[in-house]
């Protein structure tokens, strides 16, 4: 992944809210709920740190392991978070190896779609080995729903995607097929929750108990 969101990151929030208003906070925050007992999380690309900054208020004993390839963004996330609980990584995820052998869960808001299928493909078994059997993958992203608003959502997507390669040189142009990625390797929707009419979903993914 070789975006550069360093020009971007202090502007990020408020072009977020000129563009969908609160809508984007309220699916990343909606099952913070399934977090509350975790100890040890890993979240990845969260950006500014604002998803973080409401966990480590509704949870008093987690640690976290945060993850982005954007100075500039994990100098915003520490501004916010502080450094108590908080464990920061500036690394490309694609390369990264974790430093726990066991997370309670997992944690990606609107950065899997910065990937490709390939990438989510290779992703999602290696980041499995680190989550404990019945653990979580919390998982925030767009979707193009269906009916009516398929073609505008369809339009509306790759406008951003656009928009995204000019400010950051990001390279993938479409959403990635991470849904088949996270179930082939070995996770399945435990709760889903829909907002802006299908365009963006809140999910959370649980590891298969089964699998080793």
């Amino acid at each position: 992944m070789s975006a550069n969101f360093n020009r971007i990151a202090r502007a990020y929030r408020w072009l977020e809210y000129a563009s969908f208003g609160h809508a984007l906070e309220r699916c990343r925050f909606s099952l913070l709920a399934r977090l509350h007992s975790a100890q040890n999380a890993l979240v990845l690309g969260d950006g500014d740190g604002r998803f973080l900054q409401r966990l480590l208020r509704e949870n008093s004993g987690v640690n976290v392991d945060t993850v982005d390839a954007s100075p500039a963004m994990l100098q915003l996330l520490t501004e916010r978070c502080g450094t108590g609980r908080v464990v920061t990584h500036c690394a490309d995820v694609l390369s990264f190896t974790p430093p726990r052998a066991e997370y309670d869960c997992i944690a990606t808001h609107f950065f899997l779609d910065c990937l490709t299928s390939e990438e989510c493909a290779a992703l999602a078994p290696r980041l499995r080995e680190h989550l404990v059997p019945g653990g979580s993958w919390i998982v925030s992203e767009f979707r193009v729903p269906r009916g009516v608003l398929r073609v505008p959502a369809a339009l509306l997507i790759r406008a951003m995607y656009a928009v995204f390669r000019i400010l950051t040189g990001l390279e993938p142009q479409h959403l990635p097929l991470y849904e088949t990625a996270l179930r082939a390797a070995g996770f399945d929707v435990a709760e889903e929750k829909i907002f802006l009419r299908g365009l963006l979903v809140a999910q959370v993914w649980q590891r298969d108990v089964g699998l080793n």
